[in-house]
């Protein structure tokens, strides 16, 4: 998260100094042991798992059923499972950043970005440059850890940023810890600390040669902070009890089972010797005598009143994280993707909330990239650069090109053909459109004249394979 200070008190905003970074590193450390549990969550690493009885004779088994990876799945894939584009309002070219994110196969990225958000409520990325060639480097970006990075804000409203700091852990050849490597980031600047252990930076906890000092040419500060929402929440945060309660009912259920299988034995008026082992017939019973007789004593197991509160605790789970439940019957396969985004209406208003604040990040990234194309004399313009963040559900494609067909003429078309699935570039279409529209025409010309031959424009026809009628020359 984004820790404030009052910039004021700063004489060089950027050096900030040791004594701040480190107070503001062990403020992070705080926030390990909630970060760490949401990951584990993530992962299948829940505390039913870690479970145990004390009576030697209880069953504890340990059920679980991983909700927070579905739920965090299912945002990420409605999310970034269309790539976001970019599409220019007044006609200017972003052509450079573009065959950039392309390199980096910024996609894939995207979706690691929001799988980020949306499982920590919070994610990093830095803009860094890499060496393809003599003198040449290509722009980057890449994922930081969120249990590593924070970033600093002054106090005001504008909550200015004024840099980033990356806690790198550093491991000998052996796989033993060997302290961080801290990288402060400030608008101009990268200053790197190393410690010898933890990652606290002192004087005495400092490797020779360091702080390190040079200079970065992105014109702000180059780590960006994406918020899942204002409370930077994950998604599944809030129903971690939920789901806790649910793996410890489907465990009780399972144990309550083998509790049924294993029934004890009652004999009244017998004698029998020896042991019943499970699987095996009772054989060689003596005599029946009045009043005597043999029964299992078992549990009374009331499956449908387990199974209702199954339910209700599973309602509860999709229902506060917005994330229904695909397997339930009200999902039939044969409903219109209009009615199933009524089904979904819940889940799109989270998109919707969710996609404000990945925008206003988004754009800075577009503004990183500008700033370090033009030093690179790439002039790009990305003021009116449209941001197309477009839900991955199901989609009427006869609809979709109906809207075209009526948008034509009142919409531009480079907005229009953005609103086709999977990712299409408006521009290409454009392209493809205007190719077609005059492949057409010359088709028409040719059956018009009565000819089947393609028309030429040009004065060399005999040099491309063509001819020229030239019956009516003088000469």
């Amino acid at each position: 998260m984004a820790f404030k200070i009052d910039a004021t008190l700063l004489e060089d905003p950027d050096n900030p100094p040791i004594e701040l970074i480190k107070y503001l590193i062990e403020q992070k450390q705080t926030e390990l042991t909630r970060l760490d549990k949401l990951d584990n969550y993530y992962l299948g690493k829940h505390d039913i798992l870690k479970r145990d009885f004390t009576s030697p004779g209880a069953k504890n088994n340990r059920v679980m059923v991983n909700h927070a990876k579905y739920i965090s799945d299912m945002v990420t894939g409605m999310m970034t499972g269309n790539p976001i584009s970019y599409v220019t309002q007044d006609g200017e070219n972003i052509d450079a950043i573009t065959e950039a994110f392309n390199r980096m196969d910024i996609s894939a990225h995207d979706t690691e970005l929001e799988r980020d958000l949306s499982v920590f409520g919070v994610a990093y990325e830095i803009n860094y440059l890499t060496v393809i060639g003599t003198n040449q480097t290509d722009e980057r970006i890449a994922l930081l850890d969120p249990r590593l990075t924070f970033v600093v804000t002054d106090d005001t409203e504008d909550e200015n940023l004024l840099f980033g700091v990356y806690l790198q852990p550093k491991k000998t050849l052996s796989g033993s810890d060997n302290g961080f490597l801290i990288s402060v980031y400030t608008a101009h600047k990268l200053i790197q600390y190393r410690t010898n252990n933890g990652p606290l930076p002192d004087t005495s906890n400092q490797m020779a040669g360091y702080p390190k000092v040079s200079p970065h040419y992105w014109g702000e500060e180059p780590i960006t902070e994406y918020q899942n929402n204002r409370q930077m929440q994950g998604d599944f945060e809030q129903v971690i009890s939920s789901i806790d309660e649910y793996n410890n009912l489907q465990s009780d259920r399972i144990a309550d089972k083998d509790g049924f299988v294993d029934a004890l034995l009652l004999v009244y008026g017998l004698s029998m010797d020896g042991q019943v082992k499970k699987g095996q017939m009772i054989d060689d019973l003596p005599p029946k005598t009045e009043g005597a007789s043999i029964e299992w004593l078992t549990k009374t197991l009331d499956e449908n009143d387990t199974q209702t509160l199954a339910d209700s605790v599973t309602n509860d789970i999709h229902e506060m994280s917005f994330v229904p439940n695909l397997n339930d019957k009200d999902f039939a396969g044969n409903i219109s993707g209009e009615a199933m985004k009524y089904k979904l209406l819940g889940l799109l208003n989270l998109i919707s909330v969710k996609e404000q604040s990945l925008k206003r990040s988004l754009r800075r990234r577009l503004t990183l990239m500008q700033n370090m194309l033009k030093i690179k004399e790439q002039l790009v313009d990305i003021t009116d650069v449209k941001i197309n963040i477009v839900p991955n559900i199901p989609v009427n494609l006869t609809d979709t090109v109906t809207n075209i067909k009526t948008a034509d003429g009142v919409i531009p078309r480079e907005i229009t053909y953005s609103w086709l699935p999977d990712d299409y570039d408006p521009k290409k279409l454009m392209e493809l459109m205007k190719q077609q529209t005059a492949d057409n025409i010359s088709t028409q010309r040719q059956v018009i004249s009565g000819t089947d031959e393609p028309e030429s424009n040009s004065s060399t026809d005999t040099e491309q394979g063509g001819y020229r009628d030239d019956s009516n020359n003088d000469s």
